[in-house]
């Protein structure tokens, strides 16, 4: 199953990022060598989002990744939220 993990940013985030980048790339890209993270990446211009898109069965692993992010725990993520997708087109799908 395909979840994704959607960011809302302050609008400071550019800025502000830098000293919790690498601890946060880490978080992501451990998720990435365990399989469970596909894609992640910030959107907008100016950038006002991101999006994570995880691989697995338990929504509860991608909950616990954006809780332990260094980008929400330090205030740059103004909410968050995990959703379901249901791949119709593409590798993976369930169609």
């Amino acid at each position: 199953m395909y979840y994704i993990l959607f960011y809302d940013l302050v609008d400071d985030y550019v800025e502000r990022r830098g000293q919790f980048r690498a601890e946060h790339l880490g978080l992501a890209n451990e998720a990435l060598e365990r399989g469970e993270l596909l894609l992640a990446g910030a959107h907008g211009e100016p950038i006002d989002g991101a999006t994570l898109v995880f691989t697995l069965d338990d929504p509860a692993i991608v909950e616990r990744f954006a809780q332990n992010d260094p980008y929400v725990k330090n205030g740059l993520v103004t909410s968050w939220r995990v959703v379901p997708w249901h791949v119709v087109v593409g590798g993976g799908s369930s169609a």
